[in-house]
């Protein structure tokens, strides 16, 4: 028999030495994938910082702390139009690559949209391969052009004007929170086109309620992108931090839930089903959304099943209601510090809306001049969903070309898998197309001596704007108030984040609506 005395080293020396392999075989590993990284791999040709080319963990921590557009930008200015950000991914800024990766060879979307699923099933956002998404949105895409959103109109109207005559009341002495202010207004717009249906969010604003379901929408995307980069092992540690505004964000998937968004759109799926199957809707040229879906096929023999109806107008409730009301807060809050633009915009609208009570005909809002360089600029600066669109390059580029083709992004061999991107925040910031990129100019739109057609082509082009109903709410507010902001609303509370969407550092958007002396 062996000492006691031994019996601990003859254990020990084996583990040590197991140790001791396992450390020497992470760190050869370890080596060996910077070296690829760096050195080998098809993507080394392209510029962009060398620890961004062996770890995504830098990109991943300006998501953390909601930079990542800023970051991207930063880079495009210090390395060009085109900037490897990770082992595996390539973002540029360029036009015709952009023509390229979304309209003509049409790539998949990468697994990154999988973390904005709602009611735990797909809708034509988190689609991601190509082909099924077009049939996902062929469901919806008639809805959505100009001639059948003007159908709504009134309805559109009708709340502004309610949201108008409540803060008339207030005459201007105390400012207003604007992100809930619109998101109750676009609450009730969405809900109305897409259902039919009268929700009376304005109202409950009137009366001071705290909207769980309103906030629960706002949280939703920066859950998302967050709950993207986070591994599923830490998700319920980083839920953990001692917050109640944090715990409630990453909660906001179950506080949709508990505020009936769920069971709401169900209640209204399955009674417009009955209705129809019942005969008692008539055909009209004005069809909510929902009845649309409803009607609609898969293919000849494959209707669209209730689950994905569900997804797919809880996915169309969020996507249009904070997008919106951000875009429009933002609008406002420029208006506010830039006096000149305001009055501009207000001699427009006076002349072309007699009636302060009333707007025209939409079709008539589209037609002058100053309001439309004044919303373009405005989804230039501003677009709600500023964010990488991400994409991935397939086995084969074209229908006929071989399983191992190489996609060529400027100059540069792609091989399959690689995930691509660009993002509006840099195609609106591209300096060689808009001048003075980051300065907020209504008039770069209007025809001048110095502007050409060709360059208004070039901005439409590089123009990839989200939010664009937003028209007819400038229009009511501008013509019927005066815009100021309190001294705690100033460039820094309202510094642009982004979490896929756009919102303010400050969290808030605090303004002063003076009803104007008609």
């Amino acid at each position: 028999m062996f000492p006691a005395t031994q019996l601990p080293l003859s254990v020990s020396w084996p583990t040590n030495h197991v140790l001791l392999v396992i450390a020497a075989i992470s760190l050869t590993y370890c080596f060996v994938h910077v070296i690829y990284n760096l050195f080998l791999s098809p993507l080394s040709a392209i510029p962009g910082p060398w620890y961004y080319a062996i770890s995504d963990f830098w990109m991943i921590t300006h998501v953390i702390r909601l930079r990542q557009c800023k970051a991207v930008q930063s880079l495009f200015e210090q390395y060009g139009p085109v900037v490897r950000i990770g082992p595996n991914k390539v973002v540029f800024r360029d036009l015709s690559t952009m023509r390229n990766v979304y309209s003509v060879y049409k790539f998949d979307k990468s697994t990154y949209y999988k973390s904005l699923l709602t009611n735990d099933n797909d809708h034509a956002m988190t689609t991601l391969d190509h082909a099924n998404h077009a049939i996902r949105r062929k469901s919806y895409a008639q809805h959505y052009t100009p001639s059948n959103v003007a159908q709504f109109q009134p309805e559109m109207q009708e709340f502004t004007f309610q949201l108008i005559h409540s803060l008339e009341k207030l005459c201007g002495k105390s400012p207003v929170e604007c992100l809930a202010l619109f998101r109750h207004l676009m609450v009730d717009v969405v809900v109305s086109s897409l259902f039919g249906y009268r929700l009376g969010a304005v109202g409950r604003w009137t009366m001071d309620v705290e909207d769980p379901l309103s906030t629960a929408i706002n949280d939703f995307p920066k859950r998302g992108i967050l709950r993207s980069v986070v591994p599923k092992w830490a998700w319920k540690l980083v839920c953990r931090i001692p917050s109640n505004r944090w715990r409630k964000m990453c909660d906001s998937d179950k506080i949709l839930a508990e505020a009936s968004l769920i069971f709401f759109v169900s209640g209204r799926v399955y009674e417009m089903r009955a209705q129809m199957n019942a005969g008692k809707i008539g055909d009209s040229e004005k069809l909510p959304m929902l009845q649309r879906l409803l009607g609609y096929c898969y293919s000849p023999t494959e209707q669209m099943p209730d689950h994905d109806v569900i997804s797919e107008c809880i996915g169309h409730c969020m996507a249009g209601t904070d997008t919106t009301s951000t875009t429009i807060s933002y609008l406002f809050w420029e208006l506010s510090r830039r006096p000149d633009i305001m009055k501009k915009l207000q001699a427009e609208l006076d002349d072309a809306i007699p009636d302060s009570k009333s707007l025209p005909d939409i079709a008539v809002l589209q037609e002058l001049p100053y309001l439309n360089a004044f919303m373009k600029e405005g989804l230039r600066v501003y677009t709600a969903v500023p964010s990488l669109l991400e994409r991935v390059v397939p086995v084969s580029s074209s229908k006929h070309g071989s399983s191992n083709e190489i996609f060529d992004m400027m100059g540069y061999a792609l091989p399959p898998g690689t995930i691509v991107a660009t993002q509006a925040w840099s195609m609106h910031r591209d300096p060689s197309v808009f001048p003075s990129p980051n300065s907020f100019v209504p008039e770069r739109w209007l025809e001048s001596p110095y502007t050409t057609s060709e360059d208004f082509s070039k901005m439409a082009a590089h123009m990839m704007p989200f939010g664009t109903g937003t028209r007819l709410a400038v229009a009511a507010f501008v013509r019927n108030f005066d815009i100021s902001a309190p001294e705690d609303t100033n460039t820094s509370s309202m510094d642009i984040k982004d979490s896929f969407v756009i919102f303010p550092a400050g969290f808030e958007c605090k303004l002063v609506f003076t009803p104007r002396q008609q």
